[in-house]
């Protein structure tokens, strides 16, 4: 049930709903998540089982204001504090050390807890409201099926999951990729996952170089040069990092088969693929290289980073409802601001 522009009565009984340990979908700036008392185990294993995700996979917990952080976070380092000033409400999430006893469930069994307060006016309110009845922080993620497409709109949530989840429509999300997440948990901050806020803001804020373990560090035989310029994180191995959302091989997948191609090697396809009866492909590229082949369903890629994160999820899912058996996707450019984007097309295109 999509709940359009909630009012502030609507607002305070889905917090009610919150604090009696229910689940319920509410915009992010980022995405749409799928919501519940983080303190709740029973309300946070609904979450997992709607979603068919791993249990052992940690959720990120949102909070309303950055006092609440105390109440899960067992310490906050200098560096992490600072971040906290600078980028939220925002899409940053932080990987903090976590109090023990508190949001177990939530953290996957973790030592860890990821914490972020979101940007999106819709979903402060809900969270003020809900910290009032006294529920600290919404065990929030992407309100999709596990390792499928993230929703970035109210009806992708109803498609996923039906008229019987509360969905509260706060429009369409004016980022559209998941949050940036930063361990905090060690000496010096790393970059786990990429998102909209860059690497350089990050580390302008900071004053220092900040670490980065990304996709293809962790998958080098998937390598296709992670783009920009990067500090590897050499002395640390895949394993030793605290687990995260999003971070995956195989993650953010449509129902088609994605392959994400560099420029010249997608013109090649496009130019000497044969035509197969009844067989439809999506491309999605800066410039449309189908010359009207009807095999083909074109979509045009923006130029800008910003502007590719917020359609790229609207766009897988725009190919799946038209049908296309395959998506072929040009690699964005090798520049850091297109890490986000390039990070969940390179999980997108693992999936098969």
């Amino acid at each position: 049930m999509i709940i359009e522009h909630p009012t502030p009565v609507e607002l305070q009984h889905a917090a009610h709903m919150l604090k009696e340990g229910q689940v319920l979908a509410f915009p992010t700036e980022t995405v749409y998540g799928l919501g519940a008392d983080a303190d709740n185990p029973s309300a946070v294993a609904c979450i997992f089982e709607t979603k068919g995700r791993p249990k052992d996979h940690p959720l990120i917990v949102h909070v309303g204001e950055a006092a609440s952080v105390a109440h899960f976070a067992l310490t906050i380092p200098p560096f992490a504090k600072v971040l906290m000033q600078k980028f939220w409400p925002g899409p940053l999430t932080l990987i903090l050390p976590k109090r023990p006893g508190v949001a177990d469930a939530a953290s996957g069994g973790h030592a860890t807890i990821g914490l972020r307060m979101p940007s999106h006016p819709l979903a402060l309110s809900l969270l003020e409201c809900s910290k009032r009845l006294g529920v600290f922080g919404v065990a929030a993620p992407s309100a999709n099926r596990f390792g499928r497409v993230s929703p970035t709109r109210a009806a992708h949530v109803e498609e996923e999951f039906g008229k019987d989840l509360m969905v509260l429509d706060g429009g369409p999300c004016t980022i559209g990729i998941e949050s940036t997440i930063i361990d905090c948990t060690r000496d010096a901050p790393i970059l786990l996952r990429p998102g909209q806020l860059s690497l350089e803001l990050i580390e302008l804020a900071l004053g220092e170089k900040v670490y980065a373990q990304l996709i293809d560090q962790e998958h080098p035989e998937s390598a296709q040069n992670l783009p920009g310029p990067l500090t590897p994180l050499n002395a640390l191995t895949p394993s030793e990092a605290p687990k995260a959302s999003g971070r995956l091989l195989a993650h953010y997948a449509p129902s088609a088969k994605v392959e994400l191609l560099e420029p010249q090697a997608l013109l090649e396809r496009l130019s000497t693929h044969a035509h197969q009866p009844n067989a439809r492909i999506g491309v999605w590229s800066f410039e449309d290289g189908t010359q009207g082949n009807p095999t083909y369903l074109y979509k045009a890629m923006p130029t800008h980073a910003d502007a590719c994160a917020h359609e790229l999820f609207s766009t897988l899912r725009e190919f799946d409802h038209a049908g296309v058996q395959e998506i072929w996707i040009q690699h964005p450019p090798h520049l850091a601001q297109w890490l986000g984007v390039y990070d969940r097309l390179k999980r997108a295109s693992s999936a098969q």
